[in-house]
Formats: structure tokens, C-alpha cells, sequence
């Protein structure tokens, strides 16, 4: 349950619109709902600002399918992260109002309109074509997280004019999340371009030395752009999770 609806749901209660009985009932999953191979935590938009996101790696189709089902019926956006394509359609096949997004590997339900609601735009910056999967992790969850997301990809340090030339939209941006494999050099040199916070997102893009992305990962720990955070490999969520709570109005 969102802080809004339950807002609502108590407005209600006071006006005498909806009954002490009704109220209780619809509550009756506080503070999370035991399906037994998984607990539901319906309250975490509370503590958190954005309901539960489901993991798809590692369950089986039956498990997303039942979650995704019990997360739609309380009403809330569903965010389901590294679904495999099959399992995917699916969930989509099963239950109506869910997108599939095959590039990022995401399943969405938007229960309503998603209104932007943070104070500027999230700037989702990848250094090449490889680093988009991950890249759209961040952008299509910072989106359904309540931010205006603007795209620019593309744009590593193999060939620097192209980021050069479009530095405008990097100064106009309130946060930006900076995706790059290989060396990860382009997180530093954003880093040294704006005032804004840069969340850096190393992904597992390279050849033998990359280290499946633990190359790219230490480059950016050890980056010399004040301001730079980093979160873990391939983790475009992560950062937009992040993103999202820089973000925020309050």
C-alpha cells in the first residue's frame, strides 16, 4: 500500500465513506502477506517511497506469476527485475496489465497514471550500444519510480565529441546514472563535466581482462570526479533506486 492510497483510505474512514470493518479488511496484509515460498512486504511504498520490486532471476515461472498476482490485487505498481524472456510472456499471457520489456528484461503493471514527481530529470548516459540492457534497467525503473528520464546513449570515450556536443543535457539534468563497461573511464569524465550527482553503473561488457565487469568497477571506485557514487555490477535498478530518492521532492 502507497502513502497515498492509504491517506485515502483513512479520509474515508473519517468521513464515514468507508466502514471501521472494510477499512481493517483491506489492511489485513500488514505488514506483508505469507504465500509461503515468499512474504509480501505491501507496506514497504511507506517506508520507502516505491512498493516491493520482484527479482524474476532465480524463481520459477509458477512464483513470479503467483507474487506479480498478489502485488496487482493490492493495487499497486509492479516492477519486476531480470525476468527471463519466456517466463516474461508468460506473466503477460497470465495476468492482463503487464508489459514485457525484452532489451532490459523488465515486466511492468502500472496500476494508474504515473504522474513525474521528482524535482528534474534523470539522465540515464551509456557509453556504448552493449551497455543499453542495462542502461534501460535504470531508465524504465527510474520512469515507473515517478521520474521524468531522458536518454543519451552511445556516447563513451572511444569517441568523446559525441558526449562533448551534447553537454548541455548533462548540465540540465538533476541526477545522472552513467552506464559503462570495458575500462569505465566515462562515469569520471561526466563526473568532471557537471555539479549534479553521478551514480555510476558498471556493467560486465568487455573482453578477457574485464573481469566480466570487475575492471569497470574498480576504475569508477577509484575515479578522481568528486561527486561520483557507484553501485555493483550490471545493477541498473540499484541506481535508479537511487536516483529516484535523490530525487524526490519532499
Amino acid at each position: 500500500m502507497e502513502r497515498e492510497r492509504l491517506a485515502e483510505l483513512l479520509r474515508a474512514v473519517q468521513r464515514g465513506e468507508c466502514p471501521v470493518e472494510e477499512a481493517l479488511d483491506r489492511l489485513r496484509s500488514m505488514p506483508y502477506e505469507d504465500l509461503g515460498f515468499a512474504k509480501l512486504d505491501h507496506h514497504r511504498a511507506l517506508r520507502n517511497g516505491f512498493p516491493e520490486v520482484v527479482l524474476g532471476e532465480g524463481k520459477s515461472p509458477e512464483q513470479v506469476v503467483a507474487i506479480a498476482e498478489r502485488m496487482a490485487a493490492a493495487g499497486s505498481n509492479v516492477l519486476v527485475t531480470r525476468l527471463a524472456a519466456d517466463v516474461g510472456a508468460e506473466l503477460v499471457a497470465r495476468l492482463p496489465g503487464f508489459e514485457y520489456y525484452a532489451t532490459p528484461r523488465l515486466a511492468v503493471r502500472r496500476a494508474r497514471a504515473i504522474e513525474p514527481g521528482g524535482r528534474g530529470t534523470v539522465l540515464v548516459v551509456s557509453a556504448g550500444t552493449a551497455d543499453v540492457p542495462v542502461a534501460e534497467e535504470a531508465a524504465v525503473s527510474a520512469e515507473i519510480m515517478g521520474n521524468p528520464v531522458e536518454r543519451l546513449y552511445d556516447v563513451g570515450v572511444a569517441g568523446l565529441h559525441r558526449l562533448l556536443e551534447r553537454r548541455e543535457r548533462l548540465w540540465s539534468a538533476a541526477v545522472l546514472i552513467v552506464v559503462a563497461g570495458m575500462e569505465g573511464a566515462l562515469p569520471s569524465v561526466v563526473g568532471g563535466l557537471v555539479d549534479r550527482p553521478v551514480i555510476a553503473v558498471p556493467t560486465s561488457v568487455g573482453y578477457g581482462t574485464s573481469m566480466r565487469g570487475l575492471a569497470a568497477l574498480l576504475g569508477m571506485l577509484n575515479t578522481c570526479a568528486a561527486g561520483v557514487v557507484v553501485v555493483n555490477i550490471d545493477n541498473g535498478f540499484g541506481a535508479a533506486s537511487a536516483a529516484s530518492r535523490i530525487n524526490r521532492r519532499e
